[in-house]
């Protein structure tokens, strides 16, 4: 009984996904603010195929970082300190990107809704209505894995993986996780 339910939720949503073009988005933090943004990627689907993928680093307010997330992710003040601040990127993909799609594709909605809310705030940005998918939640509703982390989903699904919580290679594999799924 649960595989075909699963099977009907599979098909709804894949029938869903060949009508949008969609941008993963994946923002990484440089401390446990989530207003710290340090790097930003969008990886950009036109009728089911991976079109472009943009990577920035970005230069937080005030370009301080913490341990964890220095050795989570490689990236440190250095690296930012001559980098563009969130507003002078979000105005770049407002601009170029977001004018032909507004649904965004993520692994965690909460997490990267909470970083875009709270930048914008701090950068006093008004947002426009984006649309949001979670693949986290539909790989929970599909799969019974013992584990739903990006990284171990697209190990068992066999998608191509990069280096982990860098921003690029984190959007491109959400995205062929979204259509795997």
């Amino acid at each position: 009984m649960q595989r075909i339910s699963c099977l009907t939720i599979k098909n709804q949503i894949m029938t869903y996904k060949s009508e949008i073009n969609f941008i993963e988005i994946d923002f990484e933090t440089a401390t446990s603010k989530h207003a710290s943004i340090c790097e930003i990627d969008i990886c950009i689907v036109r009728q089911r195929e991976i079109a472009e993928t943009r990577s920035w680093l970005v230069r937080s307010e005030d370009n301080l970082y913490q341990y964890w997330n220095i050795k989570e992710l490689g990236i440190r003040p250095l690296n930012t300190e001559d980098a563009l601040g969130f507003r002078q990127v979000w105005e770049e993909i407002e601009r170029t990107y977001l004018g032909e799609c507004d649904t965004f594709v993520v692994h965690n909605v909460p997490f990267d809704r909470s970083c875009l809310q709270h930048s914008a705030e701090l950068y006093c940005i008004n947002l426009p209505e984006l649309k949001w998918i979670c693949s986290l939640q539909m790989a929970q509703k599909i799969y019974s894995f013992r584990c739903n982390s990006l990284g171990y989903l697209c190990e068992q699904l066999g998608i191509e993986q990069g280096t982990h919580h860098r921003a690029g290679d984190d959007a491109e594999m959400c995205a062929r996780l979204y259509w795997k799924e």
